[in-house]
């Protein structure tokens, strides 16, 4: 198949390949198979934990002068951590995740649904500003929080007070007894920057707590009260629970669009986007596809979730916009989700040779697969 060009473009592999390792492998098994063919390797994110260092990664090849920002600050639960975020001194911008400070992997040893916080990414946040950020791109991915972004908040200089002016505690919990948020000592200048949040996912506000309290540790009573607790949040600072996107991390683009608006009058100076394709634009991915006969994604599970706001969800709507070949390849793919009609695919739990198989020949193995798949259909 001389001339053909294939683009792989996949996610990290959770736990087990991040996504520049995840494109390296495959297209290790895509040259091993195809070795006339033309590879493209692309690392993706959605908004979760490498979001930053992609945007980075593509800007800095394109020259501009990234100042990679590593300083102390505190992960969801309070403790002393450490936290990296990239600033692109071409137009002051800055690239954090969610997830460099305040995600759950961090908190993995004992999470605590009620009480974590973003307090972490808000110092991360206002470390940009001092350097002379004007713009954060807040990547909302894999966060161990639901506390409505009163976290950051707080880091910023508000304070949530219940209604007899009492301080609320950390955490999500606490908001149920929200009263009003005090603004007097908050630090003006990094509240009113341009926030662009980059999500993951469609979820209100309202089924924040209920879709992924679960998996930060909240039991079935705990999503209730988290539940209640953001429900109120949005009734005390008139955000709509139904608003679109606005559960991402924990819901804190509530937070982030009700401070924003209260200080300029207009939520002009937050945008909500899909983290995916938010990345595939910087990326130029629409052209690279005009050139392209294959696109392979992937990630570490696909599920039903993985064509709502995801990467493989966001290649596959341009691979079909394109005219372009698909291919997906997944640690596993779970029974209640169908592939789009056509797609080439690799299951890596099902290639795997032996437990202790190392992953980076697993990946190969995948590329391998997909590209026997594409010989097949000539």
């Amino acid at each position: 198949m001389s001339g053909m060009h294939i683009i792989v473009a996949p996610d990290s592999f959770k736990g087990t390949a991040t996504a520049p390792e995840a494109a390296a492998g495959i297209a290790a098994g895509i040259r091993e198979a195809l070795p006339e063919a033309k590879v493209t390797t692309l690392a993706l994110a959605d908004g979760g934990e490498g979001t930053s260092e992609a945007v980075a990664s593509v800007l800095a090849t394109a020259g501009h002068r990234i100042e990679k920002v590593t300083l102390p600050t505190v992960d969801a639960l309070g403790r002393l951590t450490e936290a990296t975020y990239y600033l692109d001194r071409d137009d002051n911008t800055a690239y954090i995740d969610v997830a460099a400070a305040s995600g759950l992997p961090a908190v993995a040893d004992g999470p605590d649904a009620l009480h974590s916080d973003t307090y972490g990414t808000g110092v991360l946040i206002a470390d940009a500003e001092s350097k002379g950020a004007k713009r954060i791109v807040l990547g909302l991915g894999g966060s161990a929080t639901t506390d409505g972004g009163t976290g950051i908040l707080t880091a910023l200089g508000a304070a949530a007070h219940d209604s007899r002016g009492y301080a609320l505690p950390k955490g999500g919990a606490p908001l149920v007894h929200l009263d009003h948020i005090d603004t007097v000592q908050l630090n003006m200048k990094a509240a009113m920057l341009d926030f662009v949040l980059l999500c993951d996912t469609r979820c209100t506000a309202a089924r924040s707590a209920i879709m992924y309290g679960p998996q930060k540790g909240a039991s079935q009573q705990e999503v209730a009260l988290l539940t209640g607790a953001l429900q109120r949040l949005c009734e005390v600072t008139g955000i709509d629970p139904e608003t679109e996107s606005f559960g991402a991390a924990g819901a804190i683009p509530v937070g982030l669009t009700w401070v924003s608006e209260t200080l300029w009058g207009t939520r002009d100076h937050v945008a909500v986007r899909s983290g995916a394709e938010f990345i595939a634009d910087a990326m130029n991915l629409d052209d690279r596809l005009a050139t392209a006969d294959l696109i392979i994604t992937g990630e570490g599970g696909f599920d039903e979730q993985s064509l709502t706001g995801k990467v493989v969800g966001t290649i596959a709507d341009k691979a079909a916009a394109a005219g372009v070949q698909l291919g997906v390849v997944a640690g596993r793919f779970d029974d209640s989700a169908e592939l789009p009609a056509g797609t080439l695919s690799a299951e890596l739990i099902s290639l795997r040779e032996s437990e202790s198989q190392p992953m980076p020949a697993q990946l190969r193995a995948a590329g391998k697969a997909i590209a026997k798949q594409l010989s097949a259909r000539g």
